[in-house]
C-alpha cells in the first residue's frame, strides 16, 4: 500500500485517530477503486464522501447532462455546470474537494456489452441508478466479476441499502444473497412511478446515499459488521430505521443451486441501453 504523505495525513487525522481505521484503513481507502454507477441523487453523497474519505481511484459511468431540477437533490452537481455532463460537473467537484483523489469519467450508459469489462477495473461497485434494467444488470455483471456491490433505492419519503455480495458464502456457508434473491422479478414497466411522476424529498436521498457510501468505506477497510445479508429501511416521515435479514435463495436464476443466468446475454439490449443509468 502506498504512505501517505504529510497533506493526506493532516487531511484524515480523523480517520487516522479512529480504532477502527486508523493509518492501515486510510492505506486502503487510498489503494481502493470504487466504481459508482450515476451520478445522480444517490451518485451525488456517495461521490463526496468517497472522495472526502480519501478513496484513491473513483470511477463514474454516467451518460446524462445536468438540468436545474437536479440540483434539488443532486448535491455533487451546481448551477454553473447546467448543461454540462454530470460526469464532468461531478470530477470538477471532487477536484475542487480533495486533489488527491483520481476520478475516471465514463460518459456512457452500462450496459451488457460494456459492463463487465468496467465492472473488472475496479475493487467495489455502487449502484446509484433509478431503474431495474440497470440495476438488474449491474447486479448480475458484479456477481459474474466476483465483485461486491452497494446498492440503493429510493422513495418520495423512503429508501433502503443492503450490501450483496453473492459470490461469497456466509459464516453457515451459504452463499450471501443477490439482488434477485430479493427481488427475483422486475415490477411490469410503468407500475413503479419514478421521482419525475411522484417527486421526491432531496434530502432523503442524501440520507440513504450517505449510508451507502458509508458501507462502502466498511467494506474497503474491513471496519463494523457487513450489510450483507440484511437490509436496512429508511421512513423518513416516521423518522424511523428497520434491519431486516435477508437470505439466499437457492432457486435464484443466478447465484442459486441450478442457476440458468451465466453471463449477461439474458438482458434485453435494447432494454438496457435505453434506460438511464445515473438517478434522473
Amino acid at each position: 500500500m502506498t504512505a501517505l504523505t504529510p497533506d493526506e495525513i493532516q487531511r484524515y487525522k480523523r480517520h487516522l485517530v479512529l480504532r477502527d481505521i486508523g493509518g492501515q484503513g486510510q492505506q486502503k481507502l487510498k489503494s481502493a477503486r470504487v466504481l459508482v454507477v450515476g451520478a445522480g441523487g444517490l451518485g451525488s453523497p456517495i461521490l463526496l464522501y468517497l472522495a472526502a474519505a480519501g478513496v484513491g481511484t473513483i470511477g463514474i459511468i454516467d451518460d446524462d447532462a445536468v438540468s436545474l431540477d437536479n440540483l434539488q437533490r443532486q448535491v455533487v452537481h451546481d448551477t454553473p455546470h447546467v448543461g454540462a455532463p454530470k460526469v464532468e460537473s461531478a470530477r470538477d467537484m471532487i477536484a475542487r474537494l480533495n486533489p488527491h483523489v483520481t476520478v475516471e469519467t465514463l460518459q456512457a450508459r452500462i450496459d451488457a456489452t460494456n459492463a463487465l469489462d468496467i465492472i473488472g477495473r475496479y475493487d467495489i461497485v455502487t449502484d446509484g441508478s433509478d431503474n431495474f434494467a440497470t440495476r438488474y444488470l449491474v447486479s448480475d455483471a458484479c456477481y459474474l466479476a466476483k465483485r461486491p456491490l452497494v446498492f440503493g433505492a429510493v422513495g418520495p419519503f423512503d429508501g433502503h441499502v443492503t450490501t450483496l455480495k453473492p459470490h461469497e458464502t456466509s459464516s453457515d456457508g451459504k452463499p450471501w444473497p443477490s439482488y434477485r434473491c430479493i427481488f427475483p422479478e422486475a415490477p411490469p414497466p410503468g407500475t413503479v412511478p419514478n421521482c419525475s411522476e411522484v417527486g421526491v424529498l432531496g434530502a432523503v436521498v442524501g440520507v440513504v446515499g450517505t449510508l451507502m457510501a458509508t458501507e462502502i468505506l466498511k467494506e474497503i477497510t474491513g471496519a463494523g459488521d457487513s450489510l450483507a445479508g440484511r437490509l436496512v429501511l429508511y421512513d423518513a416521515l416516521a423518522g424511523r430505521f428497520e434491519s431486516v435479514k435477508i437470505g439466499w435463495d437457492p432457486d435464484n436464476p443466478l447465484s442459486g443451486l441450478k442457476p440458468t443466468i451465466t453471463d449477461l446475454s439474458t438482458h434485453d439490449l435494447d432494454h438496457a441501453a435505453a434506460a438511464a443509468c445515473a438517478s434522473r
